[in-house]
């Protein structure tokens, strides 16, 4: 193909480099994806080919202009690969994944590039560079190092075999996960066990059905965690049952999209490439390039989590059950697929709130513009307009444009919201042009949800947990967002994993802030806010069901930490035994309160960059915590506030330590208290 016939080959004339979906066919990546291998490669010969010693432009500068059409070629696919994977798209995907990790290994273990940019991290101490260019020198040589640029050519020739393989293997376990998502959605021929579900519900499951050519019927598809938002509201209890019950057999049914082996294979490679690198495990290699710095940390934290935790939970326990004797006429023993359901009944008991009969107050385009955008607004100036005459990837990916308060552009802002069969679940960001002002390009993001879409006409209506998200992964966005950094490495979140959570946690916080709240909580019908006092009484359920929900939390992060442990010389026979065995230790081994993901279906860590940093979401959330604080002691909602967070963290992306950075914004290191008190782990 030539620049002529494919459009992926030369720059996007779009605003903001956006790629031109209109044009773009799956038979145009492949083609650019080789033609960008070929040309990076390239670039990377003729700086190891200079004769003169290594300089920061002749080196660095020139390392971060590379693969600029491969980043271009990347960013397009990736975003598609997660949100629209068609047949074809998958097996674009299963072709290119060894072929990136030969490129990627390519780079990072060239022996050339290698000696220069280790010459020049030597002669740090006497070179004249700026802050941010001294650490682009550190963080590529610690990145080469621990990707093996410093081993022998044969256990180079290795390490590149088992970056390959397990390329492949993640590829594959998302796909094993998508399929048996799709085929295990649940069918009801009778509306009446559904009941419990609002007529948006109903409606979205209906159309859900009749798009599978289901017509007459209803289906509840399935979201990534083990819950599923209908089992606090469903009456039927077998209708529950079922959910759950396929929930949970995701990826360990046996057939063709069973995962148990792919994952096994997974963690065997993993543990050997530790080895190869020189590290005791996968854990162990993870975590010497994060903030927690050994898995012994990561161990500790977890587990003196977990015991107050568990406590909790098991409070939580007695009390559903007793309100399961009191109130049914033929009692029963409480089971994990009871557990949302009671717990609203005692939320509504203790404190009179129902959050299902909430969401006539959280309609999406409100929460979305006078919630998530009006936030930003008053922090730090943004305003949003909608751009309909930009392409996007899929019709119901919606573009804004977003602007400084000088009215000067920032970037593009793509929402996805709703599920569909071929979009991987969960809730993500993910950068579509990373922003570099050595590139001259400024940042376009996404944001992808999965929620139900209704039928046509009938409106968007959240969950409190889908407001929640949204407020989550727009924190991510402003993230990539307000990237001010030169070089690309440095761009957005392209941070510390175990780092990565904290700005977007922080971003929740202001979906209960009064003035935000009480613009965007209005009853869509007659337009009623929700009253201050009901709001008061969501603040006051801060701690309550946290025993559940930071146990289900630290059990995936616990089984996390124990596949990613294991030695070279370890294996894994049976995987629920290996995960009843994990949890047992911990002491989160509680049938009620399940893993918020089994390892079957754990795509973080087995195709989503997460392995062995499942961990980051409660190590982040101890900054968080601190950080809602500070927001507290120092009037909230400012502009002053929201520049402050912005210059010195958001913005930095990668191109200073996070902990320094967060010391320049607080004053001071992170303090856990904050995160105690939250959780209810205090007490």
């Amino acid at each position: 193909m030539t620049a002529e016939t494919n459009p992926l080959l030369t720059p996007s004339e779009l605003p903001y480099a956006l790629p031109d979906y209109r044009r773009i066919r799956a038979e145009h990546y492949l083609p650019a994806f080789r033609q960008g291998f070929d040309e990076q490669r390239a670039e990377i010969r003729r700086i190891t080919m200079v004769r003169s010693m290594p300089t920061f432009e002749n080196t660095m500068e020139a390392l971060e202009r590379s693969g600029e059409l491969l980043d271009r070629v990347s960013h397009a696919f990736y975003t598609v690969s997660s949100a629209d994977a068609t047949a074809a798209i998958q097996a674009i995907d299963e072709e290119l994944a060894p072929l990136m990790a030969a490129h990627q290994d390519a780079i990072l273990l060239d022996a050339a590039l290698y000696w220069r940019v280790s010459q020049l991290r030597d002669q740090l101490g006497t070179l004249p560079l700026e802050p941010d260019q001294r650490r682009l020198v550190e963080r590529w040589h610690r990145e080469m190092t621990l990707a093996g640029a410093a081993l022998d050519d044969d256990a180079k020739a290795r390490l590149t075999e088992l970056n390959q393989r397990l390329s492949s293997l993640s590829t594959t376990f998302e796909k094993n996960l998508l399929a048996d998502t799709n085929e295990l959605a649940v069918v009801f021929d009778d509306a009446a066990a559904l009941d419990g579900l609002s007529a948006g519900e109903l409606s979205a499951a209906a159309r859900a059905a009749s798009e599978r050519g289901l017509d007459g019927t209803h289906l509840l598809t399935l979201p990534l965690f083990t819950g599923h938002p209908a089992l606090a509201v469903l009456t039927d209890r077998e209708s529950r049952r079922r959910i759950m019950a396929a929930s949970r057999a995701r990826g360990s049914r046996g057939g063709a999209h069973d995962n148990r082996a792919v994952l096994t294979e997974i963690v065997a490679l993993r543990a050997e490439r530790a080895a190869l690198l020189g590290y005791p495990s996968h854990a162990a290699a993870v975590t010497a390039d994060a903030t927690a710095g050994t898995p012994e940390a990561v161990e500790r934290m977890l587990r003196e989590l977990a015991a107050p935790a568990a406590r909790n939970a098991a409070a939580e326990r007695a009390a559903l059950q007793q309100l399961i004797d009191a109130t049914e006429s033929e009692p029963f023993a409480l089971e994990a697929h009871d557990w949302a359901f009671y717990t609203e009944k005692l939320r509504a008991a203790r404190y009179d709130i129902d959050t299902a009969a909430l969401r006539p107050w959280f309609e999406a385009e409100r929460v979305l513009q006078e919630g998530v955008f009006a936030a930003a607004g008053a922090l730090y100036g943004l305003t949003f307009a909608e751009r309909p005459d930009l392409p996007s990837y899929h019709p119901d990916a919606r573009t804004f444009e977003v602007f400084q308060e000088d009215g000067s552009a920032l970037g593009l802002y793509v929402l996805d919201l709703y599920t569909r069969d071929s979009k991987r679940g969960g809730a993500w960001m993910n950068p579509i042009v990373s922003q570099s002002a050595l590139r001259g390009a400024l940042p376009v993001v996404a944001n992808n949800l999965n929620v139900a879409k209704p039928s046509d006409g009938e409106p968007t209506l959240l969950t409190l947990d889908e407001v929640n998200t949204l407020f989550h992964e727009f924190g991510h966005a402003l993230h990539g967002l307000f990237s001010d950094v030169t070089y690309p490495h440095f761009s957005g979140t392209e941070v510390f994993r175990d780092f990565v959570e904290f700005p977007s946690q922080v971003n929740e916080m202001w979906m209960l802030w009064p003035e935000i709240v009480g613009a965007y909580a209005r009853h869509r019908e007659t337009g009623e806010p929700l009253s201050a006092e009901l709001i008061g009484r969501l603040q006051a359920t801060e701690t309550f069901n946290q025993g559940f929900e930071t146990s289900e939390y630290l059990a995936a992060a616990w089984l996390d930490q124990a596949l990613h442990t294991i030695p070279a010389d370890g294996s894994i026979d049976d995987v629920a035994a290996f995960e009843a065995a994990a949890l047992a230790d911990i002491g989160l081994d509680e049938p009620v309160v399940p893993p918020r993901y089994s390892s079957a279906y754990f795509a973080h860590i087995f195709s989503g960059g997460y392995s062995a940093g499942y961990y980051s979401y409660i190590w982040s959330e101890v900054l968080d915590a601190d950080t809602v604080e500070w927001f507290r002691e120092n009037g909230g909602l400012t502009r002053a506030n929201g520049e402050r967070f912005r210059r010195r963290l958001l913005g930095v992306g990668g191109s200073k330590d996070p902990l320094e950075a967060y010391r320049d914004f607080r004053g001071r290191d992170a303090e856990i208290a904050p995160l105690l008190k939250r959780r209810g782990l205090d007490r």
